[in-house]
């Protein structure tokens, strides 16, 4: 038997239910969603906080230390990068921060962003654009508190379970989804291509 390779399988990220979705962001993601906040929503960063909840190595932790003046970071798994091991979901709702910024597990992305919208001015997460899609989704999150931006990527963002390389491709498409204003309409806009500008090759070592 050949193996389905349609666009709409491959585009499947599937995970057990206890998994813990280790699929760690390239850096120069996260650097396209700074530089885009610096442009659009407020150009100096340096004295804003922001929390990283699903910290895991540090792929993202570390660009957003380039722009943030803080950077809270901490994971439900202990990942070896010295982040506090925290559940993000239960516990006490943690310090309000400036901003919430993640990549987080897919099967609780809607928790974890209920829980950063309670906490923070603003957030952002990094999901396949197929989130978007669902009817239960749209009632139970978007009806409710739509995001004010969808900053879809026009190059794919490779992400490799267990580890970050350079190397590969995805069938895979990702967005950042923003709250910035909580009254604005939501708006569409895309990530022009950047990676070659933002990738550094520390990033990979």
């Amino acid at each position: 038997m050949t193996q389905n390779t349609s666009s709409a399988v491959m585009q499947q990220r599937r995970e057990a239910k206890d998994a813990l979705d280790d699929f760690p962001t390239p850096p120069w993601a996260t650097r396209a969603l700074c530089e885009w906040i610096k442009a659009n929503i407020r150009e100096d960063l340096r004295y804003d906080s922001c929390r990283e909840p699903a910290a895991n190595r540090g792929h993202m932790v570390k660009p957003l230390s380039e722009y943030f003046a803080t950077v809270f970071a901490a994971d439900v798994h202990d990942y070896g990068a010295g982040f506090a091991v925290e559940d993000y979901l239960f516990g006490p709702l943690p310090t309000p921060v400036d901003w919430t910024i993640t990549n987080p597990p897919f099967r609780l992305a809607e928790q974890f962003i209920e829980r950063a919208l309670a906490t923070s001015d603003c957030v952002a997460v990094i999901v396949r654009a197929a989130f978007l899609e669902g009817q239960g989704r749209f009632e139970r999150l978007f009806a409710k508190n739509p995001p004010s931006h969808v900053l879809q990527f026009t190059e794919r963002v490779v992400m490799h379970k267990g580890r970050l390389a350079p190397e590969g491709s995805t069938a895979t498409a990702y967005a950042w989804l923003v709250w910035a204003d909580r009254a604005a309409d939501t708006k569409l806009r895309w990530i022009a291509p950047c990676r070659k500008r933002l990738e550094r090759p520390e990033d990979y070592l």
